[in-house]
């Protein structure tokens, strides 16, 4: 079996992009960070996750993310499962991040996706079925 452990996110302000995953993952905290270099141009970083998976911040990114209504090369979305998308919803709203676009409606699911503090779309699912054939219709 293979899990993703983690995810490396390169950002310009790494307290602007905790708010949004500690909004989204109040159960995480952050596991550790340092100073470092990174191709000669100093950064700080961080790691907010759990005991089994976490998100790698690490700062001092340069202008914008990519145009996500275009065709570029690079990350379109990452996506996230909860049992509680509603609540998901709240916390991240009431951080300051309002709902970027609706995910597509489906009697067996709902999602819903957001842009964190630098432009990385990220979509949370709640599944209403374990039927995996139900689940992956499409």
């Amino acid at each position: 079996m293979i899990t993703l452990e983690h995810i490396n996110l390169v950002v310009s302000d790494i307290e602007k992009s905790l708010r949004f995953y500690q909004a989204a993952f109040p159960h995480w905290h952050v596991r550790g960070g340092d100073k470092g270099e990174w191709s000669g141009k100093p950064r700080n970083w961080l790691h907010f996750g759990d005991d089994y998976q976490y998100i790698a911040l690490a700062d001092n990114g340069v202008g914008d993310n990519r145009d996500l209504t275009g065709h570029q090369v690079g990350l379109a979305h990452f996506a996230y499962v909860t049992s509680d998308l509603k609540g998901t919803i709240a916390r991240i709203t009431q951080a300051g991040f309002p709902i970027h676009k609706d995910g597509t409606p489906d009697e067996y699911r709902e999602n819903i996706y957001f842009l964190d503090a630098d432009g990385y779309e990220v979509e949370f699912v709640q599944y209403h079925t374990d039927v995996p054939e139900l689940r992956n219709r499409y």
